[in-house]
């Protein structure tokens, strides 16, 4: 068994694909029209293989109170992993991303938090051991 997809529930579809794949690098794997949505979803294209992160319409009403809880409370919605957080931190910066945690060693991995502009927060982790 693997971890197949996890979904990342989006304000807009089309300006996630667009953040995810050209501020944060991503490749799409599917996009299937399905009505008013898509079947919408990326991966790594070093792991094209890999688990597939689909960006997925807030469009069911439990949702959007769920998602505004978290980031209310400063609670990232996922974590992706990196080799350097202060050189993604530098990268992102410079594309006029904003963070609300600056990269912070909390022992055995560097940790920063940014909005992904379509209403999430997501942690960037570089593990340090």
């Amino acid at each position: 068994m693997k971890l197949q997809t996890v979904s990342i529930f989006v304000d807009d579809q089309q300006r996630a694909l667009d953040f995810y794949t050209s501020a944060l690098g991503f490749e799409v794997a599917a996009d299937v029209p399905l009505g008013e949505h898509r079947w919408l979803t990326i991966v790594d294209p070093d792991r094209p293989d890999g688990t597939q992160i689909s960006l997925e319409p807030k469009a069911h009403p439990a949702v959007p109170p769920f998602v505004d809880a978290l980031v209310a409370d400063g609670i990232p919605y996922c974590v992706l992993g990196v080799e350097d957080a202060q050189a993604e931190y530098e990268r992102l910066l410079a594309l006029g991303i904003t963070f609300t945690m600056p990269p912070t060693d909390v022992g055995p991995v560097i940790v920063a938090v940014f909005d992904d502009t379509c209403g999430n927060l997501i942690q960037l982790a570089q593990n340090t051991m």
